[in-house]
């Protein structure tokens, strides 16, 4: 089995992406999250939480930015592309992740309530699986913790 090589150049940049479109979802109000997804090192789907404005519970950033670039490649498969999340996806992102032939999933911080990539318990390493993901958490953890945790404190204040 040859050794995979794993471009790691554009991580933070295209973190500090997720990042802005993770503040564009606070601005309306959503938890802020963002997501982008990159293929031949080109964002190819991007998105916020939505849930509250798409009165849609499926509607995290990661299924937003998924969903976008599908129907921008006309397929529902998304293979050697990257997906930047600020939180570390939950367990229904992660099946999307899987069934979508993402080959990588860089994410901020962690998620220890709902996360499954780390926190939670190891998703990706689960020998059922028919597709196998490469992952990597805590790209830029301090700043997608912090807009996380300003937002839930402002929400608090405002009661």
């Amino acid at each position: 089995m040859r050794a995979q090589v794993i471009d790691r150049s554009g991580d933070q940049q295209f973190m500090r992406l997720a990042l802005a479109l993770a503040a564009e979802g606070a601005a309306m109000g959503e938890v802020p999250v963002g997501a982008v997804l990159v293929q031949h090192g080109q964002v190819i789907g991007q998105g916020f939480n939505r849930p509250i404005s798409d009165s849609d519970p499926s509607a995290h950033a990661e299924m937003v930015a998924i969903r976008a670039a599908a129907r921008a490649a006309s397929n529902y498969r998304l293979p050697g592309s990257t997906l930047y999340v600020t939180l570390e996806p939950c367990s229904m992102c992660a099946g999307l992740i899987v069934h979508s032939r993402i080959a990588r999933v860089v994410y901020g911080a962690l998620e220890p309530k709902a996360g499954v990539v780390q926190s939670q318990g190891q998703f990706f390493t689960q020998g059922f699986l028919n597709h196998r993901v490469l992952y990597e958490g805590g790209v830029l953890a301090q700043e997608c913790g912090q807009i996380l945790s300003e937002f839930f404190m402002a929400r608090r204040a405002r009661g």
